[in-house]
């Protein structure tokens, strides 16, 4: 990864039609501390998080944000400072069949879901991972149960990989979690930064 990585310009502001994706600010914790302790909401990211650890991944996220150029951006109604969740770019924090890869990930408090915040979103983030990061390829995984975050992908452009299928846990002494995993390419995307729907999640036509 690191002639993908290298000498990165700094992380920009990503604006959409609703949204602005932008770095963390002190004010955000209390928002992204509402977010990790709901169980619905984290019920596929290896469970809540107390204030403690909550606020552990907000500087996680900066720290990465400011080292690597990249990472997971705070969403914020472009009416509003208040962030309504977290989309964004990172590495695998675990070794598997699929890495070192560059992956898209993301999370949104309950109250913004079914609005398509998080395909708006993440559309935006996989264009700029393209365009002004250069990465030939972005990842995203997801629990083989977690069917919801599976229709962002779809509604993406991204393709289900079959061969890509493994098991992950979100902690050493946590449980198995199956999971599946979808890829798309630099020049997979249109101009409108996306391929169609595939249909079908799982037979999407593959990679």
């Amino acid at each position: 990864m690191s002639d993908q990585t290298a000498s990165l310009p700094e992380n920009p502001c990503l604006v959409t039609e609703r949204l602005v994706l932008r770095p963390w600010e002190p004010a955000d914790f209390d928002a992204v501390r509402a977010w990790h302790a709901d169980p619905v909401v984290m019920r596929h990211l290896g469970g809540v998080l107390d204030s403690a650890r909550s606020d552990a991944t907000v500087r996680r996220w900066t720290a990465e944000l400011e080292s690597k150029g990249f990472g997971m951006l705070a969403v914020c109604p472009a009416d509003g400072a208040r962030p309504i969740g977290t989309v964004g770019l990172g590495l695998p924090a675990f070794d598997s069949h699929f890495t070192p890869c560059v992956e898209i990930g993301w999370r949104l408090d309950r109250g913004a879901w079914g609005r398509g915040y998080a395909t708006e979103a993440a559309r935006a983030v996989l264009r700029d991972g393209f365009d002004r990061l250069g990465l030939a390829e972005i990842v995203a995984f997801t629990a083989r149960q977690n069917t919801g975050s599976e229709r962002v992908m779809n509604r993406l452009g991204m393709r289900y990989d079959p061969s890509g299928d493994f098991v992950r846990r979100f902690r050493p002494d946590g449980p198995e979690v199956p999971s599946v995993l979808w890829r798309v390419r630099a020049g997979d995307l249109g101009e409108d930064g996306a391929l169609q729907e595939n249909g079908d999640p799982r037979k999407g036509g593959g990679v």
